[in-house]
């Protein structure tokens, strides 16, 4: 496997430039004879959807909801940054871009980041100009608040609504596209496989969700814009649909998948409350403005948060970095956060929750401003956990929300098989070990509006592709496989369910294998535990697992259970990743590598690289290293105090 990144020559402001100056064109009148397959409809995929059909090429796109309105971009609440620094107070490209690149933990390519940071007032003026209602300021300015790892206000938002609107305009753009027939849009459809054709990416094998058919789609180009993989763990942030299998194909086919094991535990969301939950709710990052983080200081205060005095309070965020208090970034803010609970000062039932407190801010601005700023998120929290925010503190705790893996691209975000590229969430390009709040929507836009294009154009200027059909013989062969591994998911389901187990049983125990040993805190010893308990859960499934319905019909649990199956597999690369990287990183902490102040210590000297993984058969997968260079920052030991 090659790990080419192909990132251009030259200082590091003019990279980009440089690179689309150079890069192969497509002229608009050849556009048209030219197919691309974008796989999901969050923010990556329906703006580069949008972006492509724009510029004439024609357009298939894949959603696995009934709209595109429904993808987990609408959860993403709090904002998304830019360095329009309408504020005057500081902000740069440059800064945005040291604060994202050291946000990671300095896990990541300077150069992918530095063109983040530089498209991102684009994105803005992008969004005004499609009608994105964004918060303004008295004088008619755009509002911005504050987020973790950041010392300037450049989080732009639309109350706690912000990727629901930022989608509504890609939606918007798309749907234009569909009326003018540059776009077809194919609902209700999953991505089974990636089709090879002489070792390149010439279209999906798709399974329609509704009958059941197996479908073939031909394309010049295909692009996954599927997202991540928190779903491993089964309690996440993640809607029920989101999952591997898309990039699971992938990597099966050939392409290199980095980082696995770099995922982001997001420290404000509403607390485990039972054994019967499929997910967990995210309250917005942006409440750290104005909620102050706090624990009783005595261990085991059952008391209410009232009749707790405040002398016997600890604001240990505030405490521990008076530089950045409460918006000390998620890495941070969840591992201490757990290390209270741990020292036996969580709060709530299960003591695993830590308050997030409003009455400072409403005392000092008034529950009309507050409300204001964040009604839609109290009015969620309450109608949730029957409590009032307003009245009493929230109470919060750490939940696997977004991943920093995914699979490997270059510069030009295409993967290790040529013509496959991977957009937003689906690729580990940007955040190295730990994502800054509000870069996420911002990295989805940036790739969908105005880098992919620019790619792709590259790449078919580049290529000369031979015309196939959809009867070649790879996209029959692709079927087939598809064909045989649902019949084998259903193998067990004759004769009744009687001593067989659901597909989530099995989703359930493989996540809290997962939480428990390849979580916030991990350490040699349980990750090898981990790894040799897999293979027992997987074989559980393989050979015990009972699947009602059939192929011909709208059968949830059979699309589920293609999931967990490649989730089962997937798990494995994640657990191998953790084991590889003795270094504390990000959110990732090696136990076996603390500070004497317990903070998470760094390997430069032997970690300061992309791992990426290579599928090996039926072998063990192999591991390839892309090394990180840095010419333009110096890798320093975080501090945040």
């Amino acid at each position: 496997m090659e790990l080419n990144a192909r990132v251009p020559a030259g200082p590091l402001a003019e990279k980009w430039d440089n690179h689309r100056f150079a890069n192969k064109l497509v002229n608009p009148a050849n556009r048209r004879k030219y197919r691309a397959i974008v796989v999901g409809t969050g923010l990556a995929g329906a703006s580069a959807a949008a972006t492509l059909a724009e510029q004439g090429y024609q357009v298939q796109v894949f959603c696995i909801q009934d709209s595109p309105r429904r993808a987990h971009s609408i959860a993403a609440q709090g904002g998304i940054n830019a360095a329009k620094s309408y504020q005057n107070d500081g902000d740069s490209v440059f800064r945005l871009f040291y604060d994202t690149i050291k946000g990671g933990d300095f896990r990541a390519r300077e150069a992918n980041v530095y063109r983040l940071a530089q498209v991102s007032n684009e994105i803005i003026d992008q969004c005004v100009a499609q009608g994105v209602p964004f918060a303004r300021e008295y004088g008619g300015t755009l509002a911005n608040r504050s987020f973790g790892g950041a010392q300037v206000s450049r989080t732009f938002y639309a109350r706690g609504q912000t990727g629901q609107q930022l989608l509504l305009g890609a939606y918007g753009a798309l749907s234009r596209q569909i009326k003018a027939g540059r776009v077809a849009m194919f609902t209700r459809r999953e991505m089974m496989d990636v089709v090879l054709v002489d070792g390149r990416a010439r279209g999906i094998t798709s399974r329609n969700i509704i009958t059941g058919e197996m479908e073939s789609h031909v394309a010049d180009v295909v692009i996954l814009a599927t997202g991540g993989y928190g779903n491993v763990y089964f309690l996440s942030t993640n809607a029920m649909a989101s999952n591997v299998t898309a990039a699971w194909r992938a990597y099966r086919c050939g392409a290199g998948f980095a980082n696995p094991s770099f995922v982001q535990i997001h420290p404000t969301c509403i607390p485990v409350h039972g054994d019967y939950q499929s997910k967990l709710t995210l309250m917005s990052e942006s409440l750290r403005n104005d909620g102050r983080v706090w624990v009783p200081k005595n261990q085991g205060d059952l008391r209410k948060p009232a009749d707790i005095p405040e002398a016997e309070r600890d604001y240990y965020l505030e405490n521990k970095y008076p530089s950045f208090g409460n918006l000390v970034p998620r890495d941070v803010a969840s591992r201490n956060a757990k290390e209270q609970c741990d020292l036996g000062k969580g709060v709530g039932s299960t003591g695993l929750a830590v308050y997030l407190d409003f009455a400072d801010a409403i005392s000092r601005d008034g529950r009309e401003t507050i409300f204001k700023k964040y009604g839609n998120l109290f009015q969620m929290y309450e109608k949730i956990t029957d409590s009032n925010p307003m009245v009493e503190p929230m109470m919060i705790y750490p939940a696997v929300h977004y991943t920093m893996g995914g699979l490997w691209v270059d510069y030009d975000l295409m993967t290790t098989i040529p013509g496959l590229f991977a957009i937003g969430e689906c690729n580990f390009s940007d955040h190295g070990a730990n994502r800054l709040g509000a870069s996420a929507l911002m990295q989805g836009l940036a790739d969908g509006y105005f880098i992919i294009a620019t790619a792709v154009a590259n790449y078919l200027g580049t290529n000369k592709l031979e015309q196939i059909n959809e009867h070649a013989a790879p996209f029959l062969d692709s079927r087939r496989g598809c064909e045989d591994r649902i019949a084998r998911l259903l193998k067990n389901s004759g004769g009744g369910p009687a001593g067989k187990c659901t597909v989530d049983e099995i989703h359930k125990e493989l996540g809290r294998l997962m939480w428990d040993n390849c979580g916030m805190a991990r350490n040699a010893t349980d990750l090898q535990a981990a790894l040799e308990e897999l293979p027992k859960i997987g074989k559980k499934f393989w050979d015990h697992v009972y699947i009602p319905g059939n192929t011909r019909e709208i059968n949830q649990s059979l699309e589920r259970a293609g999931r967990v199956a490649d989730f089962l597999e997937f798990a494995e690369i994640m657990i191998r990743d953790a084991l590889t990287r003795e270094e504390s990183c990000g959110c990732h902490l090696r136990e076996e590598s603390q500070t004497e102040e317990g903070e998470a210590k760094r390997d430069d000297a032997n970690y300061s690289h992309v791992s990426v993984w290579e599928h090996g058969g039926d072998g063990a997968p192999k591991l390839h290293k892309e090394p990180l260079s840095f010419e333009f920052v110096t890798p320093s030991q975080r501090s945040y105090k």
